[in-house]
């Protein structure tokens, strides 16, 4: 935070302050000119106002609110810049890249350790492996056939589901346009239960390059996108299909296959189960064809660790096995 906000924060904390106080002092002063008790000469619906001073145990309550917050204030940070008398912090966590952040991290967290400071997130996480270390280990001693059949087990990789996953995949996890339903049993690299594993672990980088990274000109995209139609089973031009699976020929087949099935080592979808990922209109078959696909799936085993990435493989293929 700059020196300049860091002094305006402080400033108009303490000034709001100030002002309930003397907002409060001005309020337990009669400057009605009416004596205490009674009657201010006005009522309403038969109810008459009084000249009653405020209650002194509210006053006394306020009085004790504003105190506090003053000796919070100093003790804690929330004047700017200023890291209160406690030294105390909610985080080591910094901004940057994933790397970044948990190389910095550590090393703020060891160096916390050693000046004994209290960092409430630090303490939070190591009380959390503590308490859980134990049981994910035990999930993660248990092979992924038998985990899956744990509903414990698939409750607890639920909720790290929605704790991590869920922003992209939905909390329903069929996911939206760019990001995989894994519900329906249909899977880019496998859905066998190392696969999965495999995928939250190191992550998947799809990319379809425009035009496949082949010689097809702008003229042969609605024939290609027509043939892709065809394949997948709907009604379509034959005459320009026609023309499209030449195009195909022309190279698409190495990454789909020569039935258009798809290949899974590669990531390469099934063009013939009319399930798309982008769309299956004949707009967005051409949009991707025109201007490819690059989709990016992180990885997780350093952000969650092998152990909650192995309860998670567990849900995910429950969502499709039932």
């Amino acid at each position: 935070m700059s020196s300049f906000w860091s002094v305006w924060i402080t400033v108009l904390s303490l000034v709001v302050i100030a002002g309930c106080f003397l907002l409060l002092r001005v309020c337990s002063k009669n400057t009605t000119g009416v004596k205490e008790g009674e009657s201010m000469g006005h009522s309403f619906d038969g109810i008459e106002e009084l000249n009653n001073p405020l209650p002194k145990w509210w006053s006394y309550m306020f009085y004790i609110t504003i105190v506090f917050g003053l000796i919070y204030l100093a003790l804690f940070p929330g004047l700017g810049n200023y890291k209160g008398l406690l030294g105390w912090t909610s985080s080591n966590q910094s901004i940057g890249t994933e790397q970044g952040i948990k190389a910095d991290s550590a090393a703020a967290i060891e160096l916390a350790a050693k000046e004994g400071r209290y960092v409430q997130y630090d303490q939070e996480v190591k009380h959390a492996d503590e308490k859980y270390g134990p049981i994910f280990a035990a999930y993660l001693a248990t092979p992924l056939e038998e985990l899956v059949k744990n509903q414990e087990a698939l409750k607890v990789g639920g909720r790290l589901f929605l704790q991590n996953c869920a922003q992209c995949h939905g909390s329903d996890a069929r996911g939206s346009k760019g990001f995989p339903n894994l519900t329906d049993g249909d899977w880019l690299y496998g859905g066998e239960l190392a696969t999965i594993k495999t995928t939250i672990m190191s992550g998947r980088h799809g990319m379809m390059p425009p035009k496949g990274g082949l010689p097809i000109d702008d003229s042969e995209i609605a024939g290609l996108a027509e043939y892709v139609v065809k394949l997948s089973g709907r009604e379509h031009d034959e005459t320009l299909a026609a023309q499209g699976q030449g195009s195909f020929m022309k190279g698409c087949f190495a990454c789909h296959g020569m039935d258009a099935k798809g290949n899974k080592f590669m990531g390469a979808p099934n063009l013939t189960d009319d399930v798309w990922l982008y769309g299956g209109s004949r707009g967005m078959i051409e949009e991707t064809i025109k201007h490819g696909r690059a989709g990016v799936m992180p990885a997780w085993k350093d952000v969650l660790g092998e152990e909650k990435v192995h309860v998670i493989t567990a849900y995910v293929y429950s969502l499709s096995n039932k």
